[in-house]
Protein backbone atom coordinates (compact mmCIF):
# COMPACT_ATOMS: atom_id res chain seq x y z
CA UNK A 1 0.00 0.00 0.00
CA UNK A 2 0.98 3.54 -0.63
CA UNK A 3 2.35 5.54 2.30
CA UNK A 4 4.23 8.58 3.39
CA UNK A 5 6.41 8.95 6.28
CA UNK A 6 7.33 12.01 7.45
CA UNK A 7 10.20 12.64 10.07
CA UNK A 8 11.42 16.35 11.07
CA UNK A 9 12.87 18.08 13.64
CA UNK A 10 12.95 22.04 13.42
CA UNK A 11 14.25 24.58 15.66
CA UNK A 12 13.09 27.91 15.75
CA UNK A 13 13.31 30.52 19.08
CA UNK A 14 10.75 29.39 20.97
CA UNK A 15 9.41 27.00 18.87
CA UNK A 16 10.39 23.41 18.16
CA UNK A 17 8.31 21.20 15.69
CA UNK A 18 9.27 17.14 16.55
CA UNK A 19 7.37 14.74 14.00
CA UNK A 20 6.99 11.31 13.09
CA UNK A 21 3.85 10.67 10.85
CA UNK A 22 3.15 7.70 8.64
CA UNK A 23 0.29 8.86 6.17
CA UNK A 24 -2.12 7.01 3.96
CA UNK A 25 -1.21 7.39 0.05
CA UNK A 26 -4.52 8.11 -0.90
CA UNK A 27 -7.63 10.10 0.44
CA UNK A 28 -7.82 13.71 2.51
CA UNK A 29 -5.69 14.26 5.80
CA UNK A 30 -6.05 16.47 7.83
CA UNK A 31 -3.55 18.35 9.94
CA UNK A 32 -6.00 20.16 12.58
CA UNK A 33 -4.26 22.29 15.34
CA UNK A 34 -4.83 25.81 16.69
CA UNK A 35 -2.53 28.59 15.09
CA UNK A 36 1.30 28.49 15.99
CA UNK A 37 0.85 24.41 16.64
CA UNK A 38 3.11 23.53 13.46
CA UNK A 39 0.91 22.53 10.26
CA UNK A 40 2.22 25.01 7.67
CA UNK A 41 5.64 24.56 8.69
CA UNK A 42 4.71 20.54 8.48
CA UNK A 43 3.10 21.26 4.69
CA UNK A 44 6.56 23.21 3.99
CA UNK A 45 8.87 20.52 5.23
CA UNK A 46 6.96 18.17 2.83
CA UNK A 47 7.07 20.49 -0.10
CA UNK A 48 11.07 21.18 0.14
CA UNK A 49 10.13 24.94 1.29
CA UNK A 50 11.62 24.53 4.40
CA UNK A 51 14.67 22.48 5.39
CA UNK A 52 14.29 20.54 8.32
CA UNK A 53 17.81 20.27 10.11
CA UNK A 54 17.23 16.32 10.80
CA UNK A 55 14.50 15.13 8.53
CA UNK A 56 13.40 12.01 6.29
CA UNK A 57 10.86 11.81 3.99
CA UNK A 58 9.45 9.10 1.29
CA UNK A 59 6.42 8.91 -0.55
CA UNK A 60 5.53 5.59 -2.21
CA UNK A 61 8.90 4.17 -0.92
CA UNK A 62 10.76 7.37 -3.39
CA UNK A 63 13.05 9.19 -0.81
CA UNK A 64 12.67 12.78 -0.83
CA UNK A 65 14.42 13.78 2.21
CA UNK A 66 17.39 11.73 4.30
CA UNK A 67 20.71 12.59 5.54
CA UNK A 68 22.06 12.63 2.08
CA UNK A 69 19.30 13.48 -0.21
CA UNK A 70 17.32 16.74 -0.60
CA UNK A 71 15.37 17.14 -3.48
CA UNK A 72 14.65 20.58 -4.36
CA UNK A 73 11.00 21.61 -4.53
CA UNK A 74 10.94 21.85 -8.29
CA UNK A 75 11.59 18.15 -8.61
CA UNK A 76 8.63 17.18 -6.38
CA UNK A 77 5.82 16.21 -7.97
CA UNK A 78 3.31 17.90 -6.00
CA UNK A 79 0.51 20.89 -5.93
CA UNK A 80 0.52 23.61 -3.62
CA UNK A 81 -2.50 25.65 -2.65
CA UNK A 82 -2.26 28.48 -0.46
CA UNK A 83 -5.11 30.49 1.48
CA UNK A 84 -4.68 33.30 -1.63
CA UNK A 85 -4.99 31.98 -4.93
CA UNK A 86 -2.26 34.23 -6.31
CA UNK A 87 -3.41 34.38 -10.11
CA UNK A 88 -1.63 36.70 -12.74
CA UNK A 89 -4.14 39.79 -12.95
CA UNK A 90 -3.21 40.26 -16.80
CA UNK A 91 -3.97 36.67 -17.93
CA UNK A 92 -7.53 34.90 -18.19
CA UNK A 93 -8.19 32.13 -16.09
CA UNK A 94 -7.15 29.80 -18.93
CA UNK A 95 -4.20 31.46 -19.68
CA UNK A 96 -3.47 31.25 -15.94
CA UNK A 97 -4.12 27.59 -15.85
CA UNK A 98 -2.23 26.93 -18.91
CA UNK A 99 1.23 28.90 -17.56
CA UNK A 100 2.03 26.07 -14.90
CA UNK A 101 1.47 23.23 -17.88
CA UNK A 102 4.88 25.19 -19.95
CA UNK A 103 6.81 24.39 -16.98
CA UNK A 104 5.50 21.26 -15.78
CA UNK A 105 7.57 18.29 -17.14
CA UNK A 106 5.30 15.42 -15.15
CA UNK A 107 3.22 13.14 -16.80
CA UNK A 108 -0.18 14.12 -17.51
CA UNK A 109 -2.28 11.64 -15.10
CA UNK A 110 -4.65 14.53 -14.14
CA UNK A 111 -5.11 16.75 -17.80
CA UNK A 112 -6.42 20.14 -18.03
CA UNK A 113 -9.82 19.58 -18.99
CA UNK A 114 -10.33 17.22 -16.05
CA UNK A 115 -9.07 19.75 -13.40
CA UNK A 116 -11.37 22.18 -14.85
CA UNK A 117 -14.31 19.61 -15.02
CA UNK A 118 -13.47 18.78 -10.95
CA UNK A 119 -13.77 22.15 -9.94
CA UNK A 120 -16.80 23.11 -12.34
CA UNK A 121 -14.72 26.24 -13.38
CA UNK A 122 -15.84 26.08 -17.48
CA UNK A 123 -17.64 28.73 -17.53
CA UNK A 124 -15.07 30.75 -15.46
CA UNK A 125 -12.23 30.21 -18.52
CA UNK A 126 -11.61 33.59 -20.23
CA UNK A 127 -12.77 36.02 -17.17
CA UNK A 128 -9.60 37.59 -16.06
CA UNK A 129 -9.18 37.39 -11.76
CA UNK A 130 -10.71 40.40 -11.37
CA UNK A 131 -14.02 39.59 -12.32
CA UNK A 132 -14.10 36.39 -10.36
CA UNK A 133 -15.61 36.01 -6.76
CA UNK A 134 -13.01 34.76 -3.89
CA UNK A 135 -14.54 30.87 -4.26
CA UNK A 136 -13.94 31.09 -8.15
CA UNK A 137 -10.25 32.50 -7.65
CA UNK A 138 -10.07 29.45 -5.28
CA UNK A 139 -11.52 26.95 -7.29
CA UNK A 140 -9.63 28.26 -10.13
CA UNK A 141 -6.02 28.10 -7.60
CA UNK A 142 -6.91 24.29 -6.85
CA UNK A 143 -7.49 23.70 -10.51
CA UNK A 144 -4.02 25.04 -11.65
CA UNK A 145 -2.54 23.36 -8.69
CA UNK A 146 -3.80 20.14 -10.33
CA UNK A 147 -3.11 20.97 -13.98
CA UNK A 148 0.82 20.52 -13.39
CA UNK A 149 -0.38 16.77 -12.35
CA UNK A 150 0.96 16.61 -9.01
CA UNK A 151 1.35 12.87 -7.19
CA UNK A 152 0.53 14.64 -3.58
CA UNK A 153 -1.64 17.85 -3.53
CA UNK A 154 -0.76 20.24 -0.89
CA UNK A 155 -3.25 22.66 0.66
CA UNK A 156 -2.70 25.41 3.29
CA UNK A 157 -5.89 26.66 4.89
CA UNK A 158 -7.63 26.90 1.45
CA UNK A 159 -10.82 28.52 2.49
CA UNK A 160 -9.61 30.59 5.41
CA UNK A 161 -9.73 33.91 3.37
CA UNK A 162 -13.33 33.16 2.20
CA UNK A 163 -16.80 33.99 3.96
CA UNK A 164 -18.80 31.58 4.80
CA UNK A 165 -21.42 31.51 1.68
CA UNK A 166 -18.00 31.41 -0.27
CA UNK A 167 -16.65 27.94 1.93
CA UNK A 168 -20.13 26.84 1.34
CA UNK A 169 -19.59 27.15 -2.42
CA UNK A 170 -16.38 25.73 -2.60
CA UNK A 171 -16.48 22.87 -0.31
CA UNK A 172 -18.36 20.78 -2.29
CA UNK A 173 -15.66 20.55 -5.23
CA UNK A 174 -13.46 19.44 -2.40
CA UNK A 175 -15.22 16.57 -1.68
CA UNK A 176 -14.65 15.61 -4.95
CA UNK A 177 -11.29 16.27 -5.36
CA UNK A 178 -11.37 13.57 -2.02
CA UNK A 179 -13.56 10.99 -3.26
CA UNK A 180 -12.17 10.64 -7.46
CA UNK A 181 -8.51 11.68 -7.33
CA UNK A 182 -6.06 8.94 -6.65
CA UNK A 183 -3.74 10.82 -5.28
CA UNK A 184 -2.95 11.87 -1.39
CA UNK A 185 -4.18 15.61 -0.19
CA UNK A 186 -2.89 16.56 2.82
CA UNK A 187 -5.47 19.67 4.17
CA UNK A 188 -4.34 22.26 6.90
CA UNK A 189 -6.56 23.82 8.83
CA UNK A 190 -8.37 24.57 12.19
CA UNK A 191 -11.70 24.52 11.57
CA UNK A 192 -13.46 21.06 12.92
CA UNK A 193 -16.05 21.84 10.52
CA UNK A 194 -13.78 21.20 7.87
CA UNK A 195 -12.14 18.50 9.47
CA UNK A 196 -15.81 16.86 10.19
CA UNK A 197 -17.15 17.29 6.55
CA UNK A 198 -13.97 16.66 4.93
CA UNK A 199 -11.08 13.91 6.50
CA UNK A 200 -10.21 10.55 6.22
CA UNK A 201 -7.50 10.26 8.41
CA UNK A 202 -6.83 13.43 11.18
CA UNK A 203 -3.42 14.15 12.18
CA UNK A 204 -3.52 16.39 15.28
CA UNK A 205 -0.53 18.72 16.23
CA UNK A 206 -0.03 20.85 19.25
CA UNK A 207 3.02 22.31 20.16
CA UNK A 208 5.02 20.93 17.32
CA UNK A 209 4.04 17.78 18.34
CA UNK A 210 1.99 14.66 17.21
CA UNK A 211 -1.42 14.58 19.85
CA UNK A 212 -3.10 11.97 17.37
CA UNK A 213 -2.77 10.73 14.18
CA UNK A 214 -5.06 7.96 12.49
CA UNK A 215 -8.65 7.64 10.47
CA UNK A 216 -10.95 9.94 11.16
CA UNK A 217 -13.81 7.86 12.77
CA UNK A 218 -11.38 5.77 14.79
CA UNK A 219 -9.14 8.83 16.11
CA UNK A 220 -12.04 10.83 17.03
CA UNK A 221 -13.68 7.48 19.15
CA UNK A 222 -10.48 7.19 21.57
CA UNK A 223 -11.49 8.63 25.21
CA UNK A 224 -7.58 8.90 26.13
CA UNK A 225 -7.01 11.76 23.14
CA UNK A 226 -7.96 15.60 23.96
CA UNK A 227 -9.74 15.63 20.01
CA UNK A 228 -12.07 17.71 19.88
CA UNK A 229 -14.06 18.79 17.15
CA UNK A 230 -15.78 22.12 18.26
CA UNK A 231 -16.59 22.48 21.90
CA UNK A 232 -16.64 19.05 22.69
CA UNK A 233 -15.86 15.54 22.19
CA UNK A 234 -17.56 13.51 19.85
CA UNK A 235 -17.80 11.49 16.38
CA UNK A 236 -17.90 11.50 13.21
CA UNK A 237 -20.36 8.90 11.63
CA UNK A 238 -20.83 7.98 7.62
CA UNK A 239 -24.06 7.18 6.31
CA UNK A 240 -26.03 6.66 3.79
CA UNK A 241 -29.52 8.17 3.34
CA UNK A 242 -31.82 5.39 2.43
CA UNK A 243 -35.56 6.91 3.21
CA UNK A 244 -37.43 9.77 3.67
CA UNK A 245 -40.28 10.60 6.15
CA UNK A 246 -42.28 12.90 4.19
CA UNK A 247 -45.26 13.10 6.95
CA UNK A 248 -42.97 13.68 10.07
CA UNK A 249 -40.36 15.95 7.71
CA UNK A 250 -37.53 13.05 8.57
CA UNK A 251 -34.74 11.46 6.47
CA UNK A 252 -33.19 8.05 7.72
CA UNK A 253 -29.42 7.56 7.39
CA UNK A 254 -27.98 3.90 7.84
CA UNK A 255 -24.39 3.64 9.05
CA UNK A 256 -22.38 0.65 9.75
CA UNK A 257 -24.38 -0.74 12.86
CA UNK A 258 -27.39 0.89 12.95
CA UNK A 259 -29.71 3.94 11.45
CA UNK A 260 -30.64 7.92 12.79
CA UNK A 261 -33.90 10.05 11.82
CA UNK A 262 -32.50 13.27 11.38
CA UNK A 263 -34.56 16.24 10.38
CA UNK A 264 -35.34 16.25 6.28
CA UNK A 265 -32.17 18.30 4.26
CA UNK A 266 -34.12 17.09 0.89
CA UNK A 267 -30.67 14.64 0.79
CA UNK A 268 -31.58 12.48 -2.36
CA UNK A 269 -31.76 9.05 -1.16
CA UNK A 270 -28.89 6.97 -1.58
CA UNK A 271 -26.93 9.56 -1.29
CA UNK A 272 -23.89 9.79 0.99
CA UNK A 273 -23.39 11.94 3.88
CA UNK A 274 -21.15 12.34 7.81
CA UNK A 275 -23.39 12.98 10.24
CA UNK A 276 -21.45 14.76 13.37
CA UNK A 277 -22.59 13.32 17.26
CA UNK A 278 -21.39 15.18 20.01
CA UNK A 279 -21.17 13.11 23.17
CA UNK A 280 -22.98 15.25 25.57
CA UNK A 281 -25.32 14.55 23.10
CA UNK A 282 -25.85 10.62 24.25
CA UNK A 283 -27.70 9.17 26.94
CA UNK A 284 -27.13 5.36 28.05
CA UNK A 285 -29.71 2.93 29.35
CA UNK A 286 -29.89 -0.54 30.73
CA UNK A 287 -32.88 -1.39 29.17
CA UNK A 288 -34.81 0.21 25.88
CA UNK A 289 -36.95 3.65 26.96
CA UNK A 290 -40.28 2.90 25.39
CA UNK A 291 -41.78 6.63 26.97
CA UNK A 292 -39.20 8.88 25.69
CA UNK A 293 -39.34 11.68 23.21
CA UNK A 294 -36.02 11.28 21.96
CA UNK A 295 -35.95 9.73 18.40
CA UNK A 296 -33.28 7.88 18.00
CA UNK A 297 -31.90 4.67 20.12
CA UNK A 298 -28.73 2.41 19.31
CA UNK A 299 -28.32 -1.08 21.00
CA UNK A 300 -24.42 -1.17 21.85
CA UNK A 301 -21.95 -2.92 24.06
CA UNK A 302 -19.54 -0.63 26.08
CA UNK A 303 -15.98 -0.98 24.88
CA UNK A 304 -14.16 1.40 27.98
CA UNK A 305 -14.66 4.28 30.18
CA UNK A 306 -12.43 6.75 30.96
CA UNK A 307 -12.08 10.59 32.20
CA UNK A 308 -13.57 13.33 30.93
CA UNK A 309 -12.49 17.00 31.51
CA UNK A 310 -14.07 17.62 34.64
CA UNK A 311 -14.13 15.56 37.51
CA UNK A 312 -17.80 15.17 37.64
CA UNK A 313 -18.04 13.32 34.27
CA UNK A 314 -17.41 10.40 32.22
CA UNK A 315 -16.23 9.32 28.90
CA UNK A 316 -17.99 5.99 27.56
CA UNK A 317 -16.81 4.31 24.65
CA UNK A 318 -19.71 2.15 23.28
CA UNK A 319 -19.93 0.03 20.25
CA UNK A 320 -22.41 -0.24 17.96
CA UNK A 321 -22.19 -2.26 15.19
CA UNK A 322 -19.13 -2.12 13.15
CA UNK A 323 -18.99 2.08 14.69
CA UNK A 324 -18.30 3.49 17.89
CA UNK A 325 -20.00 6.62 19.99
CA UNK A 326 -18.87 8.58 22.81
CA UNK A 327 -21.04 9.17 25.46
CA UNK A 328 -20.59 11.87 28.27
CA UNK A 329 -22.42 11.29 32.14
CA UNK A 330 -21.92 11.88 35.55
CA UNK A 331 -19.94 9.47 37.18
CA UNK A 332 -22.85 9.28 39.73
CA UNK A 333 -24.81 7.77 36.67
CA UNK A 334 -22.36 5.43 35.83
CA UNK A 335 -22.17 3.97 39.19
CA UNK A 336 -26.10 3.87 39.27
CA UNK A 337 -26.26 1.95 36.09
CA UNK A 338 -23.09 -0.15 36.97
CA UNK A 339 -21.56 0.40 33.77
CA UNK A 340 -18.04 -1.88 32.98
CA UNK A 341 -16.66 -3.11 29.84
CA UNK A 342 -18.78 -5.98 27.74
CA UNK A 343 -22.09 -4.14 29.61
CA UNK A 344 -24.88 -4.20 26.97
CA UNK A 345 -26.31 -0.67 27.20
CA UNK A 346 -28.95 1.35 25.01
CA UNK A 347 -27.42 4.65 23.85
CA UNK A 348 -30.22 7.33 23.63
CA UNK A 349 -29.00 9.67 20.76
CA UNK A 350 -30.26 13.07 21.50
CA UNK A 351 -28.45 15.43 19.15
CA UNK A 352 -26.78 14.94 15.86
CA UNK A 353 -26.18 17.06 12.67
CA UNK A 354 -24.47 16.44 9.37
CA UNK A 355 -21.02 17.56 8.85
CA UNK A 356 -21.16 20.70 7.02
Amino acid sequence: MDRITARFHVTWPGFTLDLDLDLPGRGLTAIFGHSGSGKTTLLRCIAGLERAEQGYLSFNGEVWQDQKTFLPTYKRPLGYVFQEASLFPHLTVLRNLRYGLTRSKAEQNISLDHAIELLGIGALLERKPERLSGGERQRVGIARALAVSPRILLMDEPLAALDLARKQEVLPYLERLRDELEIPILYVTHSPDEVGRLANHLVALAGGSVVAQGLLAETLSRIDLPIRLGEERGVVLEGIVSERDEEWHLERVEFPGGFLWMRDRSTPLGHTVRVRIPSGGISLSRLPQQDSSILNTLAGVVEAIGEDDHPAHSLVRVRVGESVLLARITKRSAAALELRRGLPVWAQVKSVAVAQ
